[in-house]
């Protein structure tokens, strides 16, 4: 065979990581691409925006520039045992191995935390525009919430704090087993300005 066609087999490897080092600018992978070739510290490349690190076992696609194996480059990498399965056409996912994903179905965005805590930070504000967000647990606020913000321009701390304080005038207050109904508070609730 031509010298040629060698250097094309030569660019291609593919094998399996058994080591990342994601501590530098570039993270480094150790890939065995065969029972008696492993290459070291070589470079993996990644979609801007797109970071992970693969576990030890999985698979990953490398080309080495003119079938040089010692300067290659890892362009690719996967997992068949963490890998989501099921995903219609179109759909997409990024996912990890301890059951995390974010799922964009076709009938909409599926978020799943694998059992483990959701944390957003660094975000002065956030807007959602739903008609309805519906929550199976207890919500709790360090903060003040305030409702129907439209026509109310108080939280609801403030509104307990009207209610708890609140009384009712009662007129013509009788003896015996007499009832009484009362008239409206006297503490109406503050209005919008």
């Amino acid at each position: 065979m031509p010298s040629a066609f060698w250097s094309l087999v030569r660019s291609l490897g593919r094998g399996r990581l058994t080591r990342v080092d994601d501590s530098g600018p570039v993270q480094l992978v150790q890939m065995q691409l065969s029972q008696n070739e492993t290459r070291d510290a070589t470079p993996r490349l990644a979609e801007y925006g797109f970071e992970s690190n693969p576990p030890a076992g999985s698979d990953a696609i490398a080309v080495f520039l003119a079938g040089n194996r010692t300067n290659g480059v890892v362009i690719a990498c996967g997992n068949q045992q963490y890998r989501m399965r099921g995903l219609a056409s179109g759909e997409v996912a990024i996912s990890d191995n301890k059951g995390q994903s974010v799922y964009l179905s076709a009938s909409g965005i599926v978020v799943n935390g694998g059992g483990l805590p959701m944390t957003i930070t660094n975000t002065p504000k956030i807007t959602g525009d739903t008609p309805l967000m519906h929550f199976t647990g207890n919500v709790t606020a360090d903060g003040d919430i305030t409702d129907n913000v439209k026509t109310n321009s108080h939280s609801m701390a403030t509104s307990r704090g009207i209610y708890d304080s609140h009384n009712h005038p009662v007129k013509n207050v009788q003896s015996g087993g007499s009832t009484v109904t009362t008239d409206p508070p006297n503490q109406p609730e503050i209005k919008a300005e």
